[in-house]
């Protein structure tokens, strides 16, 4: 548990904010990408040896992981987010993982001992064709129901006065609404090999593909969102699509962004920046996603030459990203502290937008001051 004054953290994270908003940071923010693996992976953390098969079936189960999750956090990595018991109480969500929606289009989930939940390919050729003819499922088929289910328990906890470390649950945030692309969920379904080959060796079976996840995606959020009494479309849309990482440009903007700019359209609110997140080899796209889609704000992974892209971007667009997840689990403070020093060196004269964070989504185990090493970069 760190040793500080939360209290005084969170008003000076919230001046971070304020400045950055303003145009004129006091300095680079830092943010952290984690969800509940980094607890339910680390047998430090998890002793009782709850495995992803458990927490994703039994809601009691799922609600407790959260609140340890997010205690361990508030108490014990520190970014610029809210630090400390959470004064305003504690907040969770239906976690499905990056398997949802290939789990909802009929993929079977596997969960392994010691990694997170992955979905089995099932798109055949001898199935591919019907598979793409069939109906789009029911918002709330099959996992989304799920997702529902919990949704609706952790709302019950709240009205019965719920409470972890004396702090009442208070929000439960409603299941999914985003995406992880048309792309990536076709590499998911049919197996990224694959589905590479069918690109172009069949591009009439690929692009039927893309176009039915991508009704499947404005069927599925539309239904979600409405269910749950907000509009439409998003004011502010983001989305992901890692697997664009393995398209030559000219392939990207002719067989996917197409998908991408129907997504924008359908879900977004016309005229308003839109955030998208791409692990990978992925830069080669950006400026072809803020010219074509308003990509305001991109969420990075690696390799990425920091510098050079805050150059071709401009000083209006944000970038999310930083030093390696896996170098931040692996290394010393010394050297991370280095390294995101350098990067800061890299985008300084190029831009204000720059959020410091792990390149991408934090690895179970990463010792707490590595993560501090990359914060005191920012100070």
């Amino acid at each position: 548990m760190l040793n500080i004054d939360y209290t005084a953290h969170n008003e000076y994270v919230r001046e971070v904010w304020r400045s950055y908003d303003a145009g004129t940071p006091i300095k680079t923010p830092v943010i952290l990408g984690i969800n509940p693996r980094i607890w339910l992976l680390d047998p430090t953390l998890n002793t009782g040896g709850i495995t992803f098969a458990r927490y994703s079936a039994d809601p009691s189960v799922m609600l407790d992981v959260q609140l340890r999750f997010h205690d361990y956090v508030r108490h014990n990595l520190i970014a610029d987010h809210p630090m400390g018991l959470p004064a305003e109480g504690w907040a969770v969500r239906a976690d499905l993982q990056n398997v949802y929606e290939a789990a909802w289009l009929g993929a079977q989930v596997v969960y392994p001992a010691n990694n997170s939940p992955y979905a089995v390919p099932f798109l055949t050729d001898e199935n591919k064709y019907a598979f793409v003819d069939r109906p789009i499922p029911d918002a709330y088929a099959g996992c989304m129901a799920w997702a529902r289910m919990f949704y609706d328990y952790a709302r019950a906890r709240v009205a019965a006065g719920h409470e972890y470390r004396g702090i009442p649950l208070t929000s439960v945030h409603p299941p999914v609404f985003g995406t992880d692309g048309p792309m990536t969920i076709a590499c998911n379904l049919r197996g990224t090999e694959n589905f590479c080959v069918d690109l172009i060796e069949e591009p009439e079976y690929a692009d039927a593909l893309l176009s039915y996840l991508t009704d499947a995606i404005i069927t599925r959020v539309r239904a979600q969102r409405t269910a749950y009494g907000l509009p439409a479309r998003a004011e502010n849309y983001g989305f992901a699509d890692d697997d664009i990482a393995l398209l030559s440009c000219e392939m990207y903007r002719e067989r996917v962004l197409p998908c991408h700019k129907r997504l924008v359209d359908a879900l977004g609110t016309p005229g308003r920046p839109v955030s998208v997140h791409l692990c990978g080899d992925a830069t080669r796209h950006f400026l072809t996603l803020r010219d074509a889609l308003n990509v305001q704000s991109f969420d990075t992974g690696y390799p990425v030459r920091f510098g050079e892209l805050a150059r071709a971007l401009g000083p209006d667009v944000r970038i999310n990203g930083g030093v390696r997840a896996d170098r931040l689990l692996t290394g010393t403070p010394v050297e991370i502290e280095r390294e995101a020093r350098e990067i800061l060196r890299e985008v300084a004269p190029y831009t204000k937008r720059f959020v410091l964070r792990e390149a991408n989504n934090l690895s179970p185990c990463t010792p707490p001051e590595n993560t501090a090493a990359l914060y005191r970069a920012t100070l």
